[in-house]
């Protein structure tokens, strides 16, 4: 899947403008929080943010500077899930999540040395990446997309714990941000 479908995919699922009492990023438009679109320079109302601004977003912030793109080259269904995750928990989150997975399945690190769990997707984690798959193949990208799944959804389930408010939105997280991406 493209950089292109996968931006597609995010903004049908995250819809358009949103001001949700209770969601901590504040007014949204196509999935992007204000914060966001003014730290890339957009300045206006986000009601009024165009799509190709999101889609400029996107690809810079979620895809090219933390490295998902050299992540995807690697494994696509990993990429993928690095920028959906990335997008919803940030980018840091995201690397955080694919070292500790890849820490737990590199075999007490007979397969590749453990990696120092920093958010950074650079060349150390690029490279376990390729050993796991060299080692485990097609069938071992799936696992370790469910490992990361897993994590995933347990943040979700702590941030719900520590702030009830945000309970409002662990139904939709769950159902549309895990499992759902190939």
């Amino acid at each position: 899947m493209t950089i292109d479908a996968m931006i597609d995919e995010v903004i049908a699922r995250e819809g358009g403008y949103s001001n949700h009492p209770a969601d901590r990023g504040g007014p949204t438009n196509f999935g992007i929080t204000e914060q966001v679109a003014r730290a890339y320079g957009y300045a206006g109302a986000m009601q009024a943010l165009a799509r190709a601004t999101a889609v400029s977003i996107y690809k810079a912030r979620y895809w090219t500077q933390p490295g998902f793109d050299k992540i995807a080259a690697i494994c696509p269904a990993i990429g993928h899930e690095m920028f959906d995750t990335g997008i919803n928990m940030g980018v840091g989150t995201a690397g955080r999540f694919l070292q500790r997975a890849l820490n737990a399945l590199n075999r007490g690190a007979a397969d590749y040395p453990d990696l120092t769990v920093d958010g950074a997707a650079g060349a150390m984690t690029r490279a376990a990446l390729k050993a796991f798959m060299a080692k485990r193949g097609a069938a071992g990208g799936e696992v370790l997309r469910k490992a990361l799944d897993a994590l995933q959804g347990e943040r979700y389930i702590e941030i719900a714990e520590a702030s009830p408010s945000q309970e409002a939105f662990v139904y939709g997280w769950l159902a549309n941000r895990l499992g759902v991406l190939s």
